[in-house]
């Protein structure tokens, strides 16, 4: 028996450094990830998707939103299984209750909208742990693994949150405990457990049962988010005493939001950066934070300045790390000796200069002026 686990869909986020038409895209993409799903589905001949939470990024969504997303899910063409999670819990404002949702929800469309056992059809079973509250006070898996027994029943677990071993206060209520689940899979009651929350693909413990999948499409930064864009195709032997399992990888993603560490202490290290950045493919979906440290001259600091307004128009974004960028920009000597300006003007750059220098309160709007008087210079020189 195969079938798909994914989880963290997150349909309808919006990420807010995309440049202009780039959020649409980014929408687009989560939408064809989910739809990318159902090809895996008939090419390896799965007979079910579960989708471990987070199915919406949240409960208040436009319509346009929710019919789209009913339609990618439609467009999976095999049962497809949507277990509430803490962005879309069963609460009061659910989208799963919505008329809208009611009213276009796919046959194809099951809400696992209640605790406990699901029956996929005679020996196979879901056992579901649905979020009801943003803030559940019980580990949820732990709770509907309670009293199940090995009977011969071929059963998947589908949870949401995190686990106790990779948090650092284990003592959270909400927690799912690992031993307890290794404890069910090991008597046999469960034989996988399929997870969401989690944005990379991890595999938790050693038994090679329990997985978060990850999202299917990069919703952070790669040094935060380490192995996003896949989802899982998982075979249960029945045929097997013990239920074999085997977990394969599919990659669905397509963007990428990528995190570059880069010093800049003169034009030629500005220079490997524009070429590195020129390098990178797939730039109208890859979304690019800079940590920038150095130290620059106001002419260098120009040059660094025009390197980023150009790719800033080709990425999908390019931001500024800024907890990780530290760029001093101080003028050099004679730096603006040839501007072939006099008088009061030449008395102005000399008092700019100074400010810069001192390190101020104004410094900083001294370095933007004399950056500003370059790109002037420059223009003028060209014209």
């Amino acid at each position: 028996m195969r079938f798909v686990h994914t989880a963290d869909w997150q349909l309808g986020m919006t990420r807010y450094f995309l440049n202009g038409e780039a959020q649409p895209r980014y929408s687009a993409a989560r939408r064809d990830a989910v739809a990318s799903i159902g090809p895996i589905a008939a090419e390896s001949g799965a007979e079910f998707v579960v989708v471990a939470g987070d199915v919406f990024e949240h409960n208040q969504l436009s319509p346009r939103v929710v019919s789209q997303s009913l339609e990618a899910m439609r467009a999976i063409g095999v049962p497809v299984y949507l277990l509430p999670g803490n962005h879309d819990p069963l609460d009061a404002s659910s989208v799963y209750t919505s008329a809208l949702f009611l009213a276009e929800c796919p046959d194809n469309v099951t809400v696992l909208d209640r605790a406990g056992v699901h029956e996929v059809r005679p020996g196979l079973e879901i056992v579901a742990a649905p979020w009801r509250s943003k803030a559940p006070t019980i580990d949820l898996v732990g709770d509907v693994l309670d009293g199940l027994s090995a009977d011969g029943t071929t059963r998947v677990v589908v949870g949401h949150g995190g686990v106790d071993v990779f948090e650092p206060d284990r003592d959270k209520a909400s927690l799912i405990r690992l031993a307890a689940v290794e404890a069910a899979l090991d008597r046999g009651a469960v034989h996988y457990v399929a997870l969401g929350d989690k944005h990379s693909r991890t595999e938790v413990g050693a038994t090679g049962r329990v997985w978060y999948s990850g999202a299917p499409e990069v919703t952070n930064y790669d040094h935060i988010e380490s192995d996003p864009g896949h989802v899982l195709v998982v075979d249960i032997d029945e045929r097997d005493a013990k239920r074999a399992v085997h977990v394969e990888a599919r990659k669905v993603g397509r963007w990428r939001f990528v995190s570059l560490r880069f010093t800049v202490d003169n034009s030629r290290d500005i220079t490997d950066l524009g070429l590195n950045l020129d390098l990178m493919p797939d730039k109208d979906r890859t979304v690019v934070q800079l940590a920038l440290t150095g130290s620059l001259t106001v002419t260098d600091k120009a040059e660094l300045d025009a390197c980023i307004d150009k790719h800033t128009r080709l990425f999908a974004a390019l931001t500024s790390w800024d907890s990780q960028t530290d760029v001093v920009v101080l003028p050099a000597d004679g730096e603006f000796d040839d501007l072939g300006i006099g008088g009061f003007a030449a008395a102005a750059v000399d008092e700019l200069v100074a400010t810069a220098r001192d390190g101020g309160a104004q410094a900083e709007d001294a370095r933007a002026a004399l950056a500003l008087l370059l790109r002037l210079v420059d223009r003028g020189a060209a014209a």
